[in-house]
């Protein structure tokens, strides 16, 4: 048996040779290794952007399959594709976008931008590069691009500027659109939140502490006028209703209402707020040094060569004053009955009403439901040279011509009451009285009517049958107000779906029952998905839904019989008149408003 050389060995030297020996063996064993390594499994494809959509769920098949046609033929981006057809967001891409790059994606908007540092690339270069710088932070400049792995791009911009660059993805429409935007003069606005520090403020918890000549020398300061004068353009330009600037314990906030609902722009920082507020206290002629009472004023500025009027409100809170503008731009407005949007048979009987030489007509919805623009277009349709129309408002909103407009006064004791008391001793044909508040107001409106006038008035009611027995409840007599009433006009506005983000879907049957739906069930009907067009609400724009009752003998005998406002409901579903509701499904049918937006807005019971 032959012994192993390692374990057996039978010399020094023998055991020295046969380690020499495993060492070049293994030596020799690692060198062919290293030169014909094991091929190691291959790595795994990145995931692309279609699958990453697919497997979350943000898209369906058949959705990416038709951006993948529209792509192919138009050379776009797959993300741009979707963004543009409405399918995704860019909520919904950026996070996957920013995996599958390796580099951060961002949803562009003005509070990111330094408006100094954008200027560190000429307008020209970025908009020939579809490039934008954002903010430099020790001397590393942060740009947006839709492909941050173009070498070539970075490598010219660092060139140009002499600086590092950091890339980020941003998507090229909005780099276009924030292109445009901050090359704009009024874009140093911006500089005034573009270093906000939100620890640094501390809470104020009585508003009267802050120093009234800091704040007076702050208002003085450009950066304080230029962002006021930034949300009024801003504003008007989206057709925002109200501005409300509002503070809380870190920042200021400053919402648009828009098509009725509030959104949120930008937030001031807290040390300049109350030199924000003091700047629109100034502007509407308002006490600067009262901050302990609420106050009212208005302004009129010049806007893209237009005309607005700014009714100006202020509300002390715990934490400082509130404010809201409401922007009253006449020339967005239209006061013509034709252009209201009316359907042609109640449009028809409103004329009617209006051509009657006496008596009273009601115009009855929630706050901001269009009731004031009605009753204007109604004035502007019967108003004339020869016609003597006199209103009383609670404020008068908009001046008409060959309208004489009474403003109610709390302090002078000029009351709606009052008012129209003065108005009838003024040979008045056509008398608009702004809202029928209480029991005064409304008796004197329906003896004006009876009287030879013919009366226009708002009421807070649900319906056009509401309206009739809330006139009872005010204390007017039912067989007077039977004999006075020409008709009732009930009205709601409702959001249109937003045109960029529209799609189809099926309706519960539940939410159809619900709505008394008589048409098929299994049909589609459409509804907006949030886009940036519309502020990710889904609805851009409202219309108006009307219900509108004439009175005839038979509505006047059960008006004199003081009938419940639940009887005359059966008794104008009976008649087969367009109720509010029906208004809305027939717009909701015609895919201008959504089903939902038709119950938010109809069902009140």
């Amino acid at each position: 048996m032959t012994s192993h050389p390692l374990t057996t060995p039978t010399s020094t030297d023998a055991i020295e040779q046969s380690i020499d020996a495993a060492l070049d063996a293994l030596e020799s064993a690692v060198q062919a290794e290293v030169e014909s390594p094991t091929p190691a499994p291959p790595p795994k494809a990145p995931m692309r952007l279609g699958q990453r959509l697919l497997g979350d769920n943000l898209v369906s098949a058949e959705d990416l399959s038709r951006a993948l046609e529209i792509q192919a033929k138009r050379g776009m981006k797959l993300g741009e594709t979707l963004l543009e057809m409405g399918v995704a967001t860019e909520d919904d891409l950026l996070p996957h976008i920013a995996a599958q790059l390796g580099v951060p994606a961002l949803k562009l908007r003005e509070g990111l931008i330094d408006p100094i540092v954008v200027r560190t690339l000429d307008r020209v270069f970025c908009e020939r590069h579809g490039v934008l710088a954002l903010f430099n932070v020790r001397g590393v400049l942060t740009i947006a691009l839709d492909d941050p792995n173009d070498l070539d791009r970075l490598d010219l911009v660092e060139r140009t500027t002499g600086l590092r660059v950091a890339p980020i993805f941003a998507f090229r429409t909005s780099i276009e659109r924030m292109i445009a935007r901050a090359y704009e003069d009024d874009f140093q606005v911006d500089s005034v939140t573009a270093d906000m520090d939100e620890s640094a403020v501390e809470l104020q918890a009585d508003i009267t502490d802050v120093d009234l000549t800091a704040v007076q020398d702050m208002v003085g300061g450009s950066p304080v006028v230029n962002l006021v004068n930034y949300l009024i353009l801003q504003a008007i330009r989206r057709s925002a209703s109200d501005i409300h600037i509002e503070p809380s314990r870190k920042h200021g906030i400053v919402r648009f209402r828009i098509d009725g609902q509030l959104v949120e722009m930008i937030r001031p920082r807290r040390d300049i707020y109350p030199a924000v507020v003091s700047r629109i206290k100034v502007m509407a002629k308002l006490d600067i040094a009262e901050q302990r009472k609420p106050q009212d004023g208005r302004c009129q500025v010049v806007v893209d060569g237009k005309e607005v009027d700014l009714r100006v409100s202020t509300l002390p809170t715990v934490i400082g004053e509130k404010v809201v503008m409401r922007v009253l731009d006449k020339q967005r407005l239209t006061f013509n009955l034709d252009e209201l949007g009316i359907p042609p048979r109640q449009l028809g009987d409103i004329k009617q009403m209006l051509a009657r030489p006496y008596g009273l007509v009601l115009v009855t919805g929630p706050t901001g439901c269009g009731k004031t623009t009605t009753l204007y277009s109604a004035l502007e349709l019967i108003k004339s040279i020869h016609t003597n129309l006199v209103t009383v408002e609670d404020p008068v909103e908009y001046q008409i011509e060959l309208v004489n407009q009474v403003q109610v006064d709390s302090f002078r004791d000029l009351t709606f009451a009052s008012a129209l008391r003065s108005i009838l001793r003024q040979d008045p044909d056509v008398i608009m009285i702004g809202e029928i508040r209480d029991a005064e107001t409304a008796k004197v409106a329906v003896q004006a009517a009876l009287t030879g006038h013919l009366v226009l008035s708002t009421l807070h009611t649900n319906d056009s049958a509401g309206a009739v027995t809330r006139m009872v409840d005010m204390g007017v007599e039912p067989y007077k107000l039977a004999a006075a009433l020409v008709g009732v006009v009930a009205q709601r506005l409702v959001r249109m779906i937003c045109p960029h983000c529209r799609t189809q879907h099926y309706a519960p049957a539940e939410l159809l029952e619900t709505l008394h739906y008589k048409g098929d069930f299994n049909r589609k009907f459409s509804r907006g998905e949030g886009c940036r067009s519309c502020y990710d609400t889904g609805f851009r724009g409202r219309i108006g839904v009307y219900e509108v009752l004439l009175a005839d003998a038979e509505l006047r005998r059960m008006v004199a019989r003081d009938a419940m406002a639940d009887t005359l409901r059966d008794w104008i579903r009976e008649a087969g008149l367009p109720t509010l509701l029906d208004g809305g499904l027939d717009l909701a049918s015609r895919e201008v408003t959504s089903l939902d937006e038709v119950a938010r807005v109809t069902l009140f019971d």
